[in-house]
């Protein structure tokens, strides 16, 4: 069986059906060659971007939209970088125009990110809910990065965004999941999709978040600033896949005593 969730098993995401419940991004790799390797040893099938980065030229983004075979993988374009929601709606907009120069004439999605905190690079929920409210209104597919709050992404649900992306900890910490109870909260509420993103920074972690019910994971720089990128996507994979085969098969419930695995009616505990 390929690493990758099942034909039965799909995951949708606005009108858009994908096998494949691990997303990545492009960013921080050392070069484009390795970045294409790590893309397929992941088996990935969304991949984020940056729009202002491409649109900049900066650094081992150049040739980038070139670089990846986009009849095969979906792109996702991002607001990173932007502080306003205003920002981020000029932005989104060009990323759809960039999805439409890479031949995906009808791709509206945006991963939306505003951030005006440069330490600690929280999102800001007011702007977000702000760009959000006027992108859907455009007929973006929407795909909001969140801190962990339950009643924000509530809010974004009902405001018509197709997933909500809450943080597990800090973007590029690999801390892991430190917001696990209100990560719960969220996917238990939820009537879309949740994805866990930032702060994964190995497999098990991203098995932990589809064993929770989370729908998927986006993972870039557990990967890109892995010692071997290549190896490390393929493991984001597996874990993924056997996370979320963990949430399909019902875990055993946990107890507060222990309780034999083989029975002990019928057996003589006297020595003979």
């Amino acid at each position: 069986m390929n690493i990758q969730s099942s034909e039965n098993d799909p995951l949708k995401i606005g009108n858009k059906l994908f096998k494949s419940r691990l997303l990545t991004g492009t960013g921080k790799y050392s070069d484009i060659k390795l970045m294409q390797q790590s893309l397929t040893s992941s088996n990935c099938e969304v991949v984020t971007v940056a729009v202002r980065r491409i649109k900049n030229l900066e650094k081992n983004h150049e040739g980038l939209l070139e670089a990846i075979d986009w009849s095969k993988l979906w792109m996702l374009p991002n607001t990173a970088g932007c502080r306003t929601a205003n920002e981020a709606i000029r932005i989104a907009r060009l990323g759809r125009e960039l999805a439409k120069v890479a031949g995906q004439e009808n791709n509206n999605f945006v991963k939306l990110e505003v951030i005006d905190d440069s330490k600690y690079l929280l999102p800001d929920p007011l702007g977000t809910l702000q760009a959000a409210e006027q992108l859907i209104k455009e007929n973006f597919t929407v795909l909001p990065y969140i801190n962990s709050d339950p009643i924000l992404a509530k809010r974004l649900e009902e405001l018509g965004c197709a997933t909500v992306m809450p943080l597990g900890s800090p973007i590029g910490s690999g801390q892991g999941l430190k917001n696990a109870a209100n990560i719960a909260l969220i996917i238990e509420n939820a009537k879309i999709p949740v994805i866990v993103d930032a702060g994964i920074g190995v497999p098990s972690e991203a098995a932990q978040a589809l064993e929770m019910g989370a729908d998927a994971v986006l993972v870039n720089s557990a990967i890109a600033l892995a010692k071997k990128p290549v190896l490390m996507a393929k493991a984001m994979a597996a874990g993924v896949q056997a996370g979320r085969e963990a949430f399909l098969s019902g875990r055993l419930p946990q107890k507060a005593q222990a309780i034999a695995s083989s029975p002990t009616q019928g057996i003589s505990l006297q020595s003979e």
